[in-house]
């Protein structure tokens, strides 16, 4: 009879070297591609000392080692994840706001554009130009799946901390926050196309856009915070409705075992509401899971697999992968 391929239990410091080593290669080699191709730089350190972009990227490539190598560590994953997830938000808006009070050098372009995610698809179709964060979007997306929605949105970690100070209560129907989300998205497109064939002005449509960014704040403050599910992420932001779906080319998928009972330990944990009753039932997350990967810990019979490789080199595999990105997206990501 043969036997069940059990992985086998590694030291520590073996577990976590193939993890490290690979982030390190891995944002230090993307880093370098910006560093040698992106003219004006792009790197923060090189624009204001030539050369120093050098330096930023043995800095970012270490912190992103250092990072897998944590999430190795049983019990350190989701608590991690918040906290570098909001590390990058702050890192974003504090370069923003550094630019508006004039060092132009955290400014990417020096053409402000609104750091409100909706603007991610209504914005290139209003201008029809800058295609910049789409293609980025579409790019990493392919590597990392919907863990955009949960490691790299630099607004979405705000739901996450809001949502996160209250137990989790009975979301919207995954039904309804789909239907609200896709009405969003068809309002950002359709309302983008109707500005630009109206000719409104920019002033005026950086108005209506900023309107939309200050409603989803409004959402998490008055809805995440009290009933402790991510609704701006899971049910206002229309960038996330193409996310989960785009998310479906890349290989990585959470998987729930036969061996599921149903217990709910898993719910708590989740607050973008992709697991429940009826999740339970069909053994497959709503669309609304980001492969945050919170609810890894909380029971054997939820997997995360990709195709060839074990669970837990599955695991490993997007752990590098997000880590590397979010290192990556530490050093270029500004407006």
């Amino acid at each position: 009879m043969a036997r069940p391929c059990v992985e086998p239990v590694l030291p520590d410091a073996t577990r976590q070297f193939g993890p490290r080593l690979a982030a390190f290669l891995l944002s230090a080699s993307l880093l370098t591609v910006v560093q040698l191709v992106v003219d004006p730089p792009m790197l923060l350190a090189e624009r204001f000392l030539p050369g120093a972009g050098w330096a930023e990227i043995m800095v970012l490539a270490g912190y992103a080692s250092w990072l897998a190598g944590v999430l190795q560590q049983p019990g350190r994953w989701a608590r991690i994840r918040g906290r570098v997830w909001l590390l990058f938000s702050m890192v974003f808006f504090g370069q923003l706001l550094l630019g508006l009070a004039g060092v132009e050098q955290c400014l990417m372009t020096g053409e402000l554009h609104l750091p409100v995610p909706t603007m991610v698809v209504a914005g290139p179709l209003y201008r029809g130009e800058g295609l910049f964060m789409p293609i980025l979007l579409v790019s990493t997306v392919l590597l990392v799946g919907p863990a955009w929605c949960s490691w790299l949105c630099y607004i979405g970690a705000w739901d996450n901390q809001l949502a996160g100070r209250r137990h989790l209560q009975k979301p919207l129907s995954p039904r309804w926050r789909e239907m609200l989300r896709l009405g969003m998205l068809v309002l950002a497109v359709g309302g983008a196309l109707g500005l630009r064939q109206l000719g409104v002005s920019s002033v005026m449509a950086a108005i209506l856009g900023g309107s939309i960014g200050l409603i989803g704040v409004g959402i998490m403050i008055v809805v995440s915070a009290r009933f402790g599910w991510m609704a701006h992420c899971t049910a206002f932001c229309p960038l996330g409705w193409l996310v989960v779906r785009l998310g479906k080319l890349s290989p990585f998928r959470l998987v729930l075992k036969p061996s599921c009972q149903g217990c709910g330990v898993c719910r708590p944990v989740c607050r973008f509401g992709a697991l429940d009753r009826e999740a339970w039932d069909r053994q497959k997350p709503h669309l609304s899971c980001t492969l945050c990967g919170d609810c890894l810990e909380t029971c054997g019979a939820i997997e995360l697999r990709f195709p060839g490789l074990s669970a837990a080199a599955s695991r490993r595999l997007l752990s590098v992968l997000v880590v590397s990105l979010h290192a990556v997206f530490m050093g270029v990501a500004r407006i």
